[in-house]
């Protein structure tokens, strides 16, 4: 079948459909290209506002950063946090060797942890030579590691003696002497500063130093460091994704259009989104985070396929005769209306996301939000404002083009092909698309809530690589506390307090998966089973006399609260959960025996294990929720019912192929999975709304149904998979993070733009054709007045 020329007319020629979708919003673009010089001079002083408000944006590197929220676990964890906060503030020293014990490699182990007490910034440390001998005589107790060491055969007793010392064996050094942690606290002013970096690097310099002949390795790991590799990967993988954006945007536009003044008014708009978008971040007090990070390839996703539209619109009306101000302005009086519903969809998305427990997430949702409304103003402006201002002698480009126009041709003669095979059994095809996308979605049911903490982090550092190790000799490097709070009338040393803490303790050494316990109670036991004495007054004396730093992190400030701390391995949480389970279903007998103390199973490990499977679970319901919203949102715009059933199917496609890859790969719905298809489902019905935008305009009375899907496919179809393209790219670009969550949220991004482009080629043709058919013999047959079918 031959597809005639396309109809350019700016308004339809049925009555009926001379309507906006966008119920006028569109025209908001024809503001400043009534004064396009003025609205240049406007744009830059806004550039230069948002260039300062860049300057403030700053970077959250917190590894809860996820989980805050107003829920009553949260709270608890904070207040944990402020009042034992030593674990927020170490950094972990990993040291490792088969020769590890041996006399001199010991001697350069203790001359480093010498030298790391006067790194700046250092507030305590503690290692196995911190470790005291039991106290004789009342006597201070002496120091476990002499100032010289023994030789020959007494160095081999000394070093049983230390192997077996209950204080640090299997805490600070693994059981099979070849792995040794040294614990440096930090100043918490340091942790939140930009002086980290060089704090790390001192140590990092000792550590090579002070080691070097040994053939001993050392890494470093803890929340400090982790922070650190977060914000270096944020900083850079932002000025990646900028300077990618850039290049796949301006190269496939200047490729097609082949004239540097439509590749300007298609890549530019976008560009000039994103600073914008940026800037009032900045000026807004938004702070870039691993979500955040990714705003850059998002705001060009929304963005640049409107833009590509536009020009593509502007230049076919160009090439049939129309002036550039004529062409540009019906562009965006034809195409605009599809553009603000495209932004529309996008911005439904995400106030979907507000919906979630995530503070995080949440701000997310804000950001995008706000980004999508600056992106839609910018793109209607300034595509048609550049156009206005660059196009020159229109009447020679328009000669010159005809005839020698071979990318676009080709791409229409393709989308050509496709069309007329779509439109000749679109109920067969239709009944196919169903069928395929009933099949994915009942493997995508089947997706379960994941969440691990090391991806969270950068997987190709240090932090990730040593909190390994301690999870194989450790028992693990993520902290899960148990807090005890006294009722009033008792004190730290009283009794039933003691009882307490040691009934807790017990729990939580014997639970399975928890190890390296600490608390008050670890000092009691020593002293009772070394020094033989356990009266309470000892037991003062002793902890009176240890560091403050090392008091801090089991008893609070104020002496009436305590914690009981154990360490897990990195597990995903779904493996953690029951284990937290289990300990605060064991803590119900202490509570009954000991009313009035309050004790709570907490830390980040426990946080993440209770709530990160029910917040997946709540966004994924969400994007369940969404897909009725939207396609009552997009039926509403075109005034129809059938509008509104041809767009659920495309738009659920990518999203259910996507959660079928992530099956077929064990992943599961992580918090970037989920996110990322939340966002994707908005994104992907911008073909599928260009292509319904451009089918209405198409259906003259009198005219086939499938003439009239060519006729549309061949208009929009060019544009649409040059956009994925370069969306594709600028997305998975994020595959060079070194953030695991990043790299899922980019190929998985990417994946749905080419997943939604297969459905509008694939799904949506035959689907559109089949039930704006059907509807049309159902009102024919309903209807005895002549007046034409919607």
């Amino acid at each position: 079948m031959t597809v005639p020329p396309p109809n350019t007319s700016s308004v339809p020629a049925d009555p009926r459909r001379n309507f906006s979708i966008a119920f006028g919003l569109e025209r908001i673009g024809l503001i400043a290209v009534k004064a396009p010089v003025l609205s240049l001079v406007i744009l830059a002083a806004l550039c230069v506002g948002a260039f300062f408000g860049l300057q403030r944006i700053k970077i959250d590197d917190s590894l809860s950063q996820l989980f805050r929220s107003d829920t009553p676990e949260y709270k608890q964890y904070e207040e944990v946090t402020k009042r034992f906060p030593s674990s927020e503030y170490d950094v972990l020293v990993v040291v490792e060797g088969k020769t590890l014990l041996a006399r001199d490699s010991l001697e350069k182990l203790r001359d480093l942890v010498t030298d790391l007490q006067l790194v700046d910034g250092t507030r305590g440390i503690i290692s196995l030579f911190s470790a005291r001998q039991p106290p004789e005589n009342g006597n201070l107790p002496a120091a476990l590691f002499p100032e010289t060491l023994p030789q020959g055969q007494a160095y081999q007793d000394f070093i049983a003696k230390v192997r077996s010392n209950e204080v640090i064996r299997g805490k600070l050094l693994s059981e099979d002497g070849t792995l040794a942690l040294v614990v440096l606290a930090l100043d918490p002013e340091v942790v939140s500063s930009k002086g980290l970096g060089k704090t790390i690097g001192d140590i990092r310099k000792l550590m090579a130093d002070d080691l070097a002949g040994t053939g001993l390795t050392s890494q470093l790991s803890g929340v400090p460091v982790m922070q650190l590799e977060i914000r270096n990967a944020v900083e850079r993988d932002g000025l990646t994704y900028n300077i990618a954006g850039i290049l796949a945007g301006c190269l496939i536009a200047i490729v097609f259009f082949r004239r540097v003044s439509f590749m300007v008014a298609a890549a530019f708009p976008p560009l000039l989104a994103i600073l914008l978008s940026l800037g009032a971040l900045g000026w807004l007090g938004f702070s870039l985070n691993m979500f955040l990070n990714v705003m850059t390839p998002l705001i060009m996703v929304i963005s640049f396929a409107d833009s590509m539209q536009l020009t593509f619109a502007a230049r076919d009306r160009l090439i049939a005769g129309e002036d550039k101000r004529t062409a540009f302005r019906n562009a965006v009086l034809v195409v605009g209306p599809a553009c603000v519903l495209t932004h529309g969809t996008a911005a439904l998305s995400f106030i979907a996301l507000q919906f979630s427990d995530s503070d995080l997430i949440r701000k997310f949702g804000e950001a995008g939000l706000m980004a999508t409304i600056i992106a839609l103003v910018a793109v209607l402006s300034l595509v048609p404002v550049f156009g206005v201002l660059l196009v020159r002698k229109e009447n020679v480009f328009a000669t010159k083009i005809k005839g020698a126009d071979a990318g676009v041709e080709a791409l229409r003669s393709f989308c050509r092909w496709i069309a007329v095979r779509m439109v000749g059994h679109p109920g067969f095809f239709s009944l196919i698309a169903l069928l395929v996308v009933l099949g994915l979605g009942a493997i995508y049911a089947n997706l379960q809530p994941r969440y691990r903490l090391a991806d969270q982090v950068p997987d190709k550092k240090q932090a990730v690589e040593a909190s390994s190790r301690l999870d194989a000799k450790l028992t693990g490097a993520n902290p899960i506390d148990v807090l005890i709070e006294f009722p009033k009338g008792e004190s730290l040393y009283s009794p039933q307090t003691l009882q307490v803490i040691a009934d807790v303790h017990g729990i939580v050494e014997k639970q399975a998966g928890v190890g390296n316990v600490w608390s008050l109670e670890t000092l009691r036991r020593w002293l009772a089973e070394k020094a033989g004495r356990s009266d309470v007054a000892t037991l003062k004396e002793y902890v009176d006399m240890l560091p403050k730093h090392l008091v801090g992190r089991f008893i609070s400030p104020d002496q009436d609260a305590v914690v009981v701390s154990g360490r897990v391995p990195d597990l995903d949480s779904s493996q953690i959960l029951p284990t937290v389970n289990k300990l605060d279903a064991a803590m119900a007998a202490v509570r009954q025996a000991h009313p009035g103390y309050q004790i709570a199973v907490t830390g980040l490990s426990a946080i993440a294990a209770r709530n990160s499977a029910s917040m997946i679970d709540k966004l994924n319901h969400g994007l369940t929720i969404e897909f009725g919203l939207v396609a009552a949102f997009i039926g509403l715009a075109f005034r129809s019912l059938t509008i509104m059933f041809v767009s659920i199917l495309p738009g659920i496609f990518p999203v259910v192929l996507s959660g079928t890859v992530l099956w077929l790969m064990g992943e599961g719905l992580q918090f970037a999975s989920v996110v990322a298809l939340t966002v994707s489902f908005g994104l992907g019905l911008s073909a599928t709304i260009h292509f319904l935008n451009r089918l209405r305009l198409e259906e003259q009375p009198g005219v086939d149904e499938g003439l009239a899907v060519e006729r549309a496919t061949v208009l929009v179809g060019p544009a649409l998979i040059l956009t994925t393209v370069v969306l594709a790219c600028g997305l998975v670009v994020t595959v060079f993070s070194d953030l695991p969550s990043l790299r899922l949220f980019g190929w998985l991004s990417a994946f749905s733009m080419i997943a939604a482009l297969v459905a509008d080629l694939f799904i949506l043709r035959p689907t559109a054709m089949f039930l704006i058919s059907l509807s049309h013999r159902l009102r024919g047959t309903r209807r005895t007045d002549p007046k034409p079918a919607e």
